[in-house]
């Protein structure tokens, strides 16, 4: 048995004696409690009646609490404004408070000679306290913090990608939030409900001092319990038992979890949110082990037929931290490229109206859309993951955008199946996306984009997460079912082969503007960008034209058979497979010649590829075969000789 750390006998005394500090007084009801006759106590008719208006009490508090408290919940954890921390204050406010002040303050607000206390009355014959309408009042007042608090964290915990998922799939604001929101946040909604009623079953202070001590109108079990320790300590003691019991029953079916944030990669608790959502097979429940992708590669078929199909070319003028005009023809595939932080994402968040980062002025076919909130525009959108609804079955998420158009329940059904049909996932329906493999989730996830019929379709690196076998097939379906989609489809990809096989046309980004915008061969045999040149597998290195050739950025020169104007910047591109390695300096023709060190060398399907750093020129990368790689003996640290002819170089003017 593995050795344990020691706790600190500093550390342990002191938290022994907090958890006896904590459980001698529940030790002492439970001592104290006369066993035998707690059916006589609980059983008295002022304790029944106490019991009964408890429960009407902390039931309404809920509902009150429910009704006020999820808004507000919502608006702190989604909505930046003004002031937010003295809300977050003032939701917190009745938790550190003392229960009698806060009576005393609902009596100066409510009372008879209170703020709004004669105007309720006056008005509407309401008056509050001393009926039960003020023990609810005062019970809401101390127990809807709790709600807000569990929910803001289970909020917060929701990563926001589910819901503008949704809404780029056509879901208004409130059905987000009734059926992708609340479904998954249910774990805390549920855990923040129950502390919710269990502190207004329990509410003493607060309520006696505004609501008062009224026997069968304000007289709730707290009070009864405190009318019985004058009268009969013994019956106290029982119906302080039945509150205890309670309250740890509560607390036992949370096991901990007061602020249960979502959890993505399984279902909560809660049901799907809308009648379009069909239950799933038995056992299609919550934890179950993704099953390997083992379908196979669907062929492409034609589309299903759809009541708008149409064609929609695009133009979009961006602004912002991304600046450019982008114009394609219906039918368009465009690969967006470029490094980390040049803009890609907010590119097409801007398009789908998600971001203030930047503006697109876009117009849809003949349609100018650029004033229409995210869920009227018709651009879908398919984050890098899916971001599938964990509560809903795979036919119920490809059903969703069609639903929230308004297409009847079957017809939504019958199209969604019939695209997972077409992905080769149609016998996958039923199941969650627990149940499912990651290229299983992106054909699911492609399949609800493609069903909801939109006007542009935005994929944000669609096939990243999946290994090569899949992407493979997931390609090659895509492929297929965007050779007859009458919209524009915009695809971020760092995958040359996605840029290449998928696109008509590669958009390069740099920054958040434009670098190049062309044919994928064009930008194959003359990037412009050293990222997309490395990305595509060649070595690039910027410089200055001068009359025979390129002034490296870096130091060194370099001989082009074909150089720039002089004092053009410039990008020198050499594929690796015009790199030729020697273990001594060439002679013959090669007239860029440099010596060098091996530092990597790297497998490349049936090719090597050879990393060597230079004094005199930037790193290079040569791609020479297995046997060449034996036969010069190479290896980490081995001394080489590099030469590239200057006919193999290739100088693109930046």
């Amino acid at each position: 048995m593995p050795n344990r750390p020691r706790t600190p006998l500093a550390l342990a005394v002191p938290a022994l004696l907090a958890v006896a500090l904590l459980l001698l007084p529940l030790a002492g009801i439970l001592a104290r409690t006369e066993w035998g006759e707690i059916g006589t106590h609980l059983s008295r008719p002022g304790t029944v009646e106490a019991l009964k208006l408890s429960l009407v009490v902390s039931f309404w508090a809920l509902g009150l609490s429910l009704l006020l408290g999820v808004p507000l919940a919502w608006l702190l954890a989604r909505v930046p404004f003004r002031g937010k921390a003295f809300v977050r204050s003032l939701v917190l406010l009745p938790m550190v408070l003392p229960p009698t002040v806060g009576g005393v303050a609902l009596l100066l607000a409510f009372g008879r000679r209170g703020l709004l206390g004669p105007w309720l009355e006056h008005t509407f014959g309401v008056v509050l306290p001393f009926h039960t309408s003020g023990a609810v009042l005062s019970a809401t007042f101390v127990a809807m913090p709790f709600l807000v608090i569990s929910l803001e964290g289970a909020l917060a915990g929701l990563r926001p990608r589910y819901e503008e998922t949704a809404a780029s799939l056509g879901a208004s604001p409130l059905r987000v939030f009734g059926t992708v929101t609340l479904p998954m946040v249910a774990p805390g909604l549920l855990a923040g409900a129950a502390l919710t009623w269990a502190r207004a079953l329990g509410e003493f202070g607060a309520t006696i001092t505004f609501a008062g001590n009224l026997p069968g109108t304000t007289q709730t079990l707290p009070l009864e319990v405190y009318l019985l320790l004058q009268d009969d300590p013994e019956a106290a003691t029982s119906v302080s038992l039945l509150l205890l019991v309670i309250a740890m029953t509560v607390l036992v079916a949370l096991r901990g979890r007061f602020a249960a944030a979502p959890r993505s990669g399984r279902a909560g608790p809660g049901t799907p949110g809308a009648a379009d959502a069909p239950g799933g097979p038995a056992g299609a429940g919550v934890g179950a082990v993704p099953l390997p992708d083992t379908s196979p590669a669907p062929d492409p078929a034609p589309a299903p037929e759809q009541e708008d199909a149409g064609r929609w070319a695009l133009h979009a003028e961006v602004d912002g931290f991304v600046r450019l005009v982008l114009d394609a023809e219906p039918g368009t595939t465009i690969a967006v490229v470029g490094p980390n932080g040049a803009g890609k994402t907010t590119l097409l968040r801007a398009l789908l109206g998600l971001t203030p980062r930047a503006h697109a002025a876009l117009s849809l076919g003949d349609t100018d859309v650029t004033a229409l909130p995210p869920h009227r525009r018709q651009v879908a959108w398919v984050p890098q993951d899916g971001a599938l609804f964990p509560h809903l079955t795979a036919l119920a998420n490809t059903a969703y955008g069609l639903r929230a158009r308004g297409v009847p329940r079957a017809e939504a059904r019958r199209t969604a199946r019939m695209w997972l049909d077409r992905l080769g996932v149609g016998a996958l329906a039923g199941r969650r996306p627990t149940q499912l493999s990651g290229g299983q989730a992106q054909r699911v996830a492609l399949a609800r984009a493609l069903a909801a019929r939109p006007r542009l379709l935005l994929l944000d690196e669609p096939l990243a997460a999946l290994d090569q076998t899949t992407r493979a097939q997931v390609r090659h379906a895509l492929r297929g079912h965007l050779a007859g989609f009458g919209g524009v489809c915009l695809i971020v990809t760092h995958d040359p082969v996605e840029a290449v096989s998928l696109a008509d046309r590669v958009l390069v980004l740099e920054d958040g503007r434009a670098l190049q915008d062309a044919s994928p061969a064009e930008v194959t045999r003359h990037p412009r960008s050293p990222w997309v040149a490395r990305m595509l597998g060649r070595n690039a290195w910027p410089g200055t034209a001068t009359g025979d050739g390129l002034a490296l950025a870096d130091g060194g020169t370099l001989v082009a058979a074909e150089p720039l104007p002089a004092g053009a910047e410039a990008l020198a591109v050499i594929p690796p497979e015009a790199v030729a390695v020697h273990r001594e300096r060439p002679g013959g023709s090669p007239r860029n010649v440099w010596p060098g060190t091996v530092r990597e060398i790297t497998a490349s399907g049936s090719r090597l590829r050879v990393l060597v750093t230079s004094d005199h020129v930037p790193p290079l990368v040569a791609e020479i075969t297995p046997q060449a790689a034996a036969d010069l003996g190479l290896a980490d640290g081995t001394p080489v000789w590099t030469g590239v002819k200057a006919t193999e170089v290739t100088v693109v003017p930046l």
